[in-house]
């Protein structure tokens, strides 16, 4: 869409907030802003929903019901509420959000650094500098495919792709492919690759395993209905596990009743331990996958039970069953590259934020933000869009309506602050 849909923010200049991101999280956080009557510019380095246009795979869909895709003033209108929308339905949707809330996004400006300046902060753009009282961080959780350091250890002639290189399976060589890693994004591009012909071998280590639909509904209704995806922060009791946990193994179809490891298996998929080393020119695999196979089933037994209780007090459907997963109980530790035809190497191990532009002192030894739900260890400085960030919905489109409203009411509170020692004389702004 041109820019003309949207309000024109001026190239730079001084301004109460700048929102760093005009993805979902962003367009939120702009929305509510704005009914608050707080003067903003979001700021974007393509254009709105860039990293949905050009860092997926052509197949994605939401992991999330329609019904569940909603942003703050806006619910799911369509006519397929139980369907799962693919990518250039969610972008279509994302930029018509923005132009209908006049959101002043300034599109195909790069951030290269916030800095403090005074009391507030210095944005710096390739379209100029602007400074702001406060600055929220919308640039989302996924900037970078985690790779791990084994991946310098294959032979140079094997192909190395992430998830956002991968665009679709015929794009990938001949020959077998080794999928790393076993949470949505692993098995949906295995189960894709299969699909098309490919051997595949999938390396798996810890995952989430739960079905697509259980009782009569999809398992993000039961999920909500429960109040798991709104447990907060402060009641997790390991906080930090609870934000490294993979995504749960699912896939945006009510077409394949469970994607997992048994299911890439009936694909005619082999199914390895977690990738531990490369030697020469085998792979060296991990001994416990039964299991770190037999911990998710038992943790998806737990799951349904307490599905049970809400389900049953519901009258929903009788309680079903599912067969655990299958592995061998000794499997292979080992696999020779050019025995197995090995190819091509898809990291699907996880992804990362990218905060080498915040030269502010509050990034970990690990390069992610210090944050107290979303509250930046420096006045002034938010975050939004991260994994369990308040809630553990949080890094759900449906998620993040409560977090940007706590956020933007803090903020709102915080700039109160401000202005009040500035007319007290404290300080100056600018």
């Amino acid at each position: 869409m041109s820019l003309l849909a949207y309000p024109h923010p001026r190239a730079a200049g001084a301004i109460d907030v700048v929102v760093i991101g005009a993805g979902h999280a962003g367009l939120s956080a702009s929305s509510l802003l704005s009914r608050q009557g707080v003067a903003h510019v979001v700021l974007e380095r393509g254009e709105v929903a860039n990293s949905w246009r050009h860092e997926r795979w052509d197949s994605l869909r939401l992991l999330t019901p329609n019904w569940q895709t909603r942003l703050p003033g806006r619910v799911y209108q369509g006519d397929d509420p139980d369907g799962f929308m693919a990518i250039p339905e969610l972008v279509q949707t994302l930029t018509t959000y923005a132009a209908d809330m006049k959101v002043p996004v300034q599109t195909h400006t790069t951030v290269s650094s916030v800095r403090p300046s005074g009391t507030g902060y210095e944005v710096v753009t390739n379209r100029g500098i602007w400074r702001a009282k406060a600055v929220i961080i919308a640039s989302g959780a996924c900037n970078k495919p985690v790779v791990p350091t084994v991946a310098s250890e294959l032979p140079e002639e094997i192909r190395q792709l992430t998830p956002f290189d991968y665009t679709h399976a015929a794009d990938v060589d001949e020959g077998g492919v080794l999928v790393v890693g076993a949470s949505a994004t692993g098995l949906q591009l295995a189960h894709e690759l299969l699909a098309h012909g490919k051997p595949v071998t999938l390396a798996a280590g810890e995952h989430v395993r739960m079905p697509r639909r259980y009782r009569g509904r999809d398992i993000f209704h039961w999920l909500s209905q429960c109040g798991i995806h709104d447990e907060r922060y402060d009641q997790i009791e390991d906080l930090s596990r609870g934000r490294r946990l993979p995504s749960p193994q699912l896939v945006g179809s009510h077409a394949l009743p469970m994607l997992d490891l048994n299911e890439i298996q009936r694909c005619g998929g082999r199914v390895t331990g977690r990738l531990m080393g490369v030697r020469e020119n085998t792979l060296q695999f991990s001994g416990s996958l039964q299991n770190v196979c037999q911990l998710a089933d038992l943790k998806m037994q737990r799951l349904l039970k307490l599905i049970d209780e809400t389900a049953d007090a519901q009258h929903a459907p009788p309680a079903e069953s599912f067969a655990p997963t299958t592995v061998d109980a000794s499997p292979a530790l080992t696999l020779d590259l050019d025995r197995h035809h090995i190819k091509t190497v898809v990291w699907a191990t996880g992804f990362r934020p990218d905060y080498r532009w915040v030269d502010v002192p509050v990034l970990d030894r690990k390069g992610h933000l210090r944050h107290d739900g979303g509250v930046v260890d420096a006045p002034g400085l938010y975050v939004l869009g991260l994994p369990l960030m308040r809630r553990r919905k949080s890094s759900f489109i449906f998620g993040i309506e409560d977090d940007a409203r706590d956020i933007t009411r803090h903020l709102s509170n915080y700039l109160e602050q401000v202005k009040r020692r500035e007319s007290d004389g404290f300080y100056r702004y600018g």
